[in-house]
C-alpha cells in the first residue's frame, strides 16, 4: 500500500509539473487557478492517503482558491 500512495504522490507532482509547463500563454487568473488546483490536488492526496476523492476534491478546492486570489 505504501509504494502505490508514494506512486500516485509521483503521478501527481509530475502531472503539476508538465502542466505548468504550459502556462505561458494564459493570464495571471488562468495560472492561479492551474497552479492552485494543482498545489490543492497534491495537497488533497497527501491528506487523504492518496484517496482519488482526496485527490479531486483537493483539486477543486485549490482551483477555485487560485481563481479568486488577485495580484
Amino acid at each position: 500500500m505504501r509504494t502505490k500512495q508514494r506512486f500516485a504522490f509521483t503521478a501527481v507532482a509530475a502531472a503539476v509539473l508538465l502542466g505548468l509547463g504550459g502556462c505561458s500563454g494564459m493570464s495571471a487568473q488562468d495560472r492561479n487557478t492551474a497552479v492552485g488546483a494543482g498545489v490543492g490536488a497534491v495537497g488533497g492526496a497527501v491528506l487523504t492517503g492518496g484517496s482519488a476523492v482526496g485527490t479531486v476534491g483537493g483539486a477543486a478546492v485549490g482551483g477555485v482558491i487560485g481563481h479568486e486570489v488577485k495580484h
